[in-house]
């Protein structure tokens, strides 16, 4: 019999997703410039799906079939919508305000859990939720706190629901099916997603002109953001209580602050402190209280 790891080893995964991703951030930044938003994704997915599927070809042979073809399909088609469409929204929008309105995702994943799996949330997990939720703002929002909705706001939203099922659906397409298998059909599929979006609505790139600077940050993401951290996202995800998992990986935007702090000299003011305090101790609400039983 095959030996579980513990939870925490699981945990740590998410945790170190979350620290590439928030340097991604800074490099997104930059790519999209050369690259318009769903061929930079179709480029990044597909070079990473053909990576893994050589890395892991004897495991997603030994697994492919249309069980997890289907799970694989459904999950690339929700994380794909969630990234083009967060990354339509702020273009109408504030980064901080996209970076806010998609940590929603963490109120919303208990509820549709609830839908999915018929797991009651908790007192706790609202409670976490919410601290979060308020964190994130610190941390996105600044000195303003103004609020009144957008197009791009509405977008935005619209893109965490679809992060949120996203994050919901791993766990229950992850029994009894290959963890690994799904996730190399899944970004294969998102990549597929982002060619098409991109050849019917946005100019094609002049891939012969794109500089090295380009090429290096797309091998980033298709490297770090990706090949490991989607990997990471997943395995762990198929271990991990979804509320649970959707806390730890609000620390995306704590990371992403951080190295903004860090590489472009932003203020480490009261308020992102303040926000970091409020996230830390949502995650760990999350970890000391009690679970809700299987119904």
């Amino acid at each position: 019999m095959k030996k579980e790891l513990p939870a925490l080893f699981y945990k740590l995964l998410i945790i170190a997703a979350t620290i590439i991703w928030g340097f991604s951030f800074v490099v997104v930044k930059d790519a999209v410039d050369a690259v318009p938003p769903a061929w930079l994704m179709g480029m990044r997915f597909v070079a990473t799906a053909a990576i893994l599927a050589v890395v892991f070809h004897k495991t997603l042979r030994a697994n492919f079939d249309t069980s997890h073809l289907f799970a694989g399909v459904v999950l690339g088609v929700l994380s794909f919508l969630g990234f083009w469409i967060q990354t339509i929204g702020i273009t109408d929008t504030t980064p901080g305000r996209n970076a806010f309105l998609t940590a929603t995702y963490c109120v919303m994943v208990p509820f549709l859990y609830w839908i999915v799996a018929k797991r009651r949330p908790t007192v706790f997990n609202l409670v976490a939720a919410v601290m979060c939720i308020a964190g994130v703002g610190f941390v996105s929002l600044g000195g303003d706190f103004t609020f009144s909705m957008r197009w791009g706001d509405a977008m935005t939203l619209l893109s965490a629901v679809f992060f949120a099922l996203h994050m919901v659906m791993v766990p229950v397409f992850a029994n009894r099916r290959d963890i690994m298998t799904i996730t190399i059909v899944q970004i294969g599929t998102s990549g597929l997603c982002g060619i098409a979006i991109g050849a019917l609505s946005e100019p094609t790139p002049a891939f012969s002109s794109l500089g090295i600077d380009f090429w290096v940050q797309l091998g980033y993401l298709v490297i770090f953001a990706s090949c490991l951290a989607m990997v990471f996202q997943n395995v762990a995800q198929a271990k991990i209580p979804p509320a649970q998992a959707s806390l730890l990986l609000s620390l995306e935007s704590v990371f992403g602050v951080a190295f903004s702090v860090l590489l472009y000299g932003e203020e480490l003011t009261w308020m992102l402190l303040a926000g970091f305090a409020l996230i830390f101790c949502a995650i760990v609400i999350s970890e000391i209280f009690p679970r809700p039983k299987k119904e």
